[in-house]
């Protein structure tokens, strides 16, 4: 009769030792070289767009900050994080505003909700191109209901307005929950991870992919940085 309450205990004391003994990895992504510099993006057919912006807008594929920081670099556990299969309860949004899309790159779990919305007073089109998983091209006016998807296979997808072609985002679709963007400072941080070994991926839409293998052995911060090289044209 009091084998379940034993049993209770010890998982409660491995769910514990393995949170005790969690390490992090963390770093930062940077440039060398001279990347292109970003066009300015001309909103005069849309005013309701233009006056929301105060200073001139420019294109986001590559976005730098200071000491030749990189931002919007997708960094994520790619190989060696136990696959717990838990999709987040919670939708992942990507929004329509000032004839924009924020954020410019969006990452969600396979099968995690995602939800699209128009923020505008004028109508869009959010067109994902995906080749893995079913592409589709939806129209949305302002004032409609959220366009609501989600995808079940692991790809990184570009996303385009057919209405606005200076509209331009991108879908990460993980299988994992292990993942950060890097920020202004070009910073990420991947905390939780149990002891083991880990390949560590960082992606960026313009400069691809880079790995890095990893060994965490209890509560430690391992230090993993990312240098990609400017394409100057």
């Amino acid at each position: 009769m009091r084998t379940k309450p034993i049993l209770l205990t010890l998982l409660t004391l491995l769910v514990c030792s393995s949170l005790m003994f969690a390490g992090t990895v963390s770093g930062k992504v940077t440039y060398t070289g001279t990347p292109a510099k970003q066009k300015p993006i001309d909103m005069g057919k849309e005013p309701s767009c233009a006056k929301q912006h105060a200073t001139p807008v420019t294109g986001e594929t590559v976005v730098t900050g200071p000491d030749n920081a990189l931002e919007n670099v997708v960094v994520y556990v790619s190989s060696g994080a136990p696959d717990d299969g838990q999709v987040p309860s919670q939708a992942v949004t990507f929004e329509q505003k000032g004839c924009q899309y924020i954020p410019h790159v969006l990452v969600m779990h396979t099968n995690q909700e995602l939800k699209i919305v128009n923020s505008d007073q004028t109508s869009h089109n959010i067109h994902p191109l995906a080749k893995v998983n079913r592409e589709w091209n939806k129209s949305q006016p302002p004032g409609t209901a959220p366009i609501v998807d989600k995808y079940d296979k692991p790809e990184f997808i570009s996303v385009k307005c057919n209405v606005h072609p200076w509209m331009h985002g991108e879908f990460a679709v993980l299988s994992t929950n292990h993942y950060d963007v890097s920020k202004g400072g070009g910073d990420f941080k991947l905390p939780n991870l149990p002891p083991g070994k880990y390949t560590i991926t960082a992606w960026h839409e313009d400069y691809g992919t880079q790995t890095a293998d990893v060994t965490i052995t209890g509560n430690e911060t391992k230090d993993v940085n990312f240098t990609f090289k400017a394409k100057a044209y």
